[in-house]
């Protein structure tokens, strides 16, 4: 007999259906629809209904049928232990440029696993090489219509994509991506770009062949290879030179211009570390598309200046509104921010904006270097604890240190080494606070505006 899959709640969203139907932690969905829910990609299909039937057996071992009437794709409130509801698919590659095999040892186990798990593709937006996805998996993607899925491209050569991915089956990956486009299934996709393996001639080609996938590849991200310190034994990789990004961005923004005539958009992106390596200013905002790759780092600093400028602009209205002429009195406010050194002339930009309305702020912005990872490392959501406490410690730092949420492990107050925010505020004698990624939390934070409005 078939063994009954079984799935345990962790958690009941306040409000929501499953609340209503008394359902707890604790519980365990067994069926719905008198289906087994195999994982996440069936469990968000069974339930798109406005009728449904859901079987759970509660903590005292009773089993409840329950008949529930609601809205189409309405969710049921329902948080599982695991939130792929079945194992996690680990890489089976071995990259020539993989972080993860660069990171030092003696770290905690979590930052060693390598995913690549289509079902994290939907959810949470991850990239994947499809190296491990079957064809059931593409025929339940299909199906379901579980999109968009992000996928690690790197080159349409297929043997270099095989010595790239280290992986003799990660050239066949192709019927699959054909499967979906012609489905018109939305896909993202995404270029590592290491020098002297796919760029040049092969970033060119692999550009021309992702096209091929138009509409239904609705974008493609090139970013540099990060290359830490700890790189002994691998592949040996060279870093980019601000000749090579002039190239690259020349090579994109060509291809930008072709498709931006024939389809109305611009299709392949570079990120934003290209334009700081070349010295060049980011593209304007209509060049990003709508920003469909902003996690990759594609038009994140375009898009922060952007929404600085108008939450000051913002602010100036509403102190027009109120009747005042010019702008109050600022008491004085002396604080600190620590990022990347990517970043951190765009906040200094930023901060000097910032103070031409708040003439009695006074804003240190501190580039830190990383000395953990090594310094060709420059983002700001690889900085460690222990790096912001050797580097900051006796630096002016005002009355309040502001990092960026990036610098921290989701939902957590811990950094990338374990040293909590807690452990940062002691050694340093500061109060930290974390601020959002946009603009307008930027200028809140800057501005101690947010900090008025939560007293």
């Amino acid at each position: 007999m078939e063994k009954r899959t079984e799935h345990k709640i962790r958690q009941v969203l306040p409000g929501s259906i499953a609340q209503e139907l008394e359902l707890a932690a604790g519980d365990v969905l067994l069926e719905v629809n008198g289906q087994p829910v195999e994982d996440v990609f069936d469990y968000h299909y069974l339930t798109n209904e406005e009728y449904l039937t859901v079987m759970v057996r509660k903590a005292n071992g009773e089993e409840w049928e329950l008949e529930i009437e609601k809205e189409f794709e309405e969710d049921l409130g329902i948080v599982f232990e695991n939130s792929l509801m079945d194992e996690y698919r680990s890489c089976r590659n071995k990259c020539i440029f993989c972080f993860i095999d660069q990171m030092p040892k003696g770290m905690r186990e979590t930052l060693y696993f390598k995913d690549d798990d289509s079902r994290l593709s939907f959810l949470q937006g991850n990239y994947v090489t499809l190296t491990n996805m079957s064809d059931h998996d593409i025929e339940r993607i299909i199906r379901y219509r579980l999109e968009p899925i992000n996928i690690s491209f790197h080159t349409m050569n297929p043997q270099l994509r095989c010595k790239m991915l280290n992986n003799r089956f990660a050239g066949d990956i192709f019927a699959k991506v054909d499967a979906l486009a012609e489905a018109g299934i939305e896909m993202n996709g995404q270029i590592v770009l290491c020098r002297g393996v796919n760029d040049g001639e092969e970033l060119d080609y692999s550009i021309r062949e992702l096209a091929k996938y138009l509409p239904s590849m609705r974008s493609v991200s090139v970013v540099p290879v990060g290359l830490t310190r700890f790189r002994d034994g691998l592949y040996p990789l060279e870093p980019f030179t601000p000749q090579d990004a002039e190239q690259v961005i020349d090579c994109i923004e060509s291809w930008q211009r072709k498709f931006y005539r024939e389809y109305g958009l611009h299709f392949v992106h570079a990120s934003d570390e290209w334009y700081i390596m070349a010295g060049r200013e980011v593209p304007e905002e209509e060049r990003y598309d709508g920003y469909l790759q902003l996690e990759n780092g594609v038009g994140m600093m375009r898009l922060l200046r952007a929404e600085t400028e108008e939450a000051l602009a913002r602010m100036t209205a509403e102190t027009k509104e109120a009747g005042h002429t010019e702008d109050p009195a600022e008491p004085m406010r002396e604080i600190s921010i620590a990022t990347g050194r990517l970043a951190a002339p765009l906040i200094r930009e930023l901060c000097g904006k910032i103070r031409e309305k708040f003439p009695g702020l006074t804003v240190h912005v501190h580039a830190v270097a990383n000395q953990f990872f090594g310094e060709l490392i420059t983002v700001s959501g690889l900085i460690t604890g222990t790096d912001l406490i050797g580097q900051l410690k006796g630096k002016p730092l005002g009355t309040q240190l502001l990092l960026p949420v990036n610098m921290l492990r989701s939902g957590e107050q811990v950094f990338l080494d374990d040293v909590t925010v807690e452990e940062l505020e002691k050694a340093l004698q500061i109060k930290v606070r974390i601020v959002k990624s946009s603009g307008q939390d930027f200028v809140a934070a800057v501005t101690g505006k947010d900090e008025e409005e939560d007293g």
